[in-house]
């Protein structure tokens, strides 16, 4: 294995490929504190930090190691969005999340049972629409649901004159992350 300095993606991949430990604990100086600073800037702990990121390198490991993984960005990048990913459902499992994710008049998580690939399929088209809504909305939709701010506060951060503004803003934005997502989900969704 390479000094740290001279760590290339393929380099890292490599090493895994041959069970080199030293790629992975790389990894994990390398890309840990990314993921960690999300989640605890995401209603998390340290510790869910840490098996969220664990989980993560597990699936990254995972389609290394069966040859499945099809990197088309960088490994910070896939870490990245697979942790988020993890972290945003288990946002959902424990209900911080469900203004948006958790309704099923939006993304139809009803009770029923749902298969796996068609929630982390939903879950997927979700964060798309998330990155395609533009600001202020990404903000203040997250700033709402994931970090649980009052719409006082949120009055107060984006300057609007009183919290009825606030919320007013707050319904547009969630009627158009609704639009963005159903737009999207109907060209992947499986037919049913």
């Amino acid at each position: 294995m390479q000094r740290a300095a001279e760590h290339t993606d393929e380099s890292l991949i490599a090493g895994i490929r041959q069970d080199d430990d030293r790629a992975l604990s790389y990894l994990y100086k390398l890309h840990y504190p990314m993921v960690a600073h999300f989640i605890l800037s995401n209603s998390g702990t340290s510790d869910e930090a840490k098996d969220i990121f664990q989980e993560g390198i597990l699936v990254f490991y995972e389609k290394i190691k069966d040859g499945t993984l099809e990197l088309t960005c960088q490994i910070k990048t896939y870490l990245y969005s697979v942790c988020r990913r993890l972290w945003l459902k288990k946002l959902a499992e424990k209900n911080r999340f469900s203004g948006v994710i958790d309704s099923e008049n939006f993304i139809g998580l009803e009770d029923e049972p749902v298969a796996p690939e068609e929630t982390e399929l939903k879950f997927s088209v979700m964060e798309q629409a998330m990155n395609q809504l533009g600001e202020p909305c990404r903000t203040l939709l997250e700033d709402f649901y994931l970090q649980a701010r009052s719409m006082q506060d949120i009055t107060e951060k984006f300057g609007y004159t009183n919290a009825d503004n606030a919320k007013n803003q707050k319904y547009k934005c969630l009627m158009r992350l609704k639009k963005l997502f159903f737009a999207a989900y109907k060209t992947v969704a499986p037919a049913q």
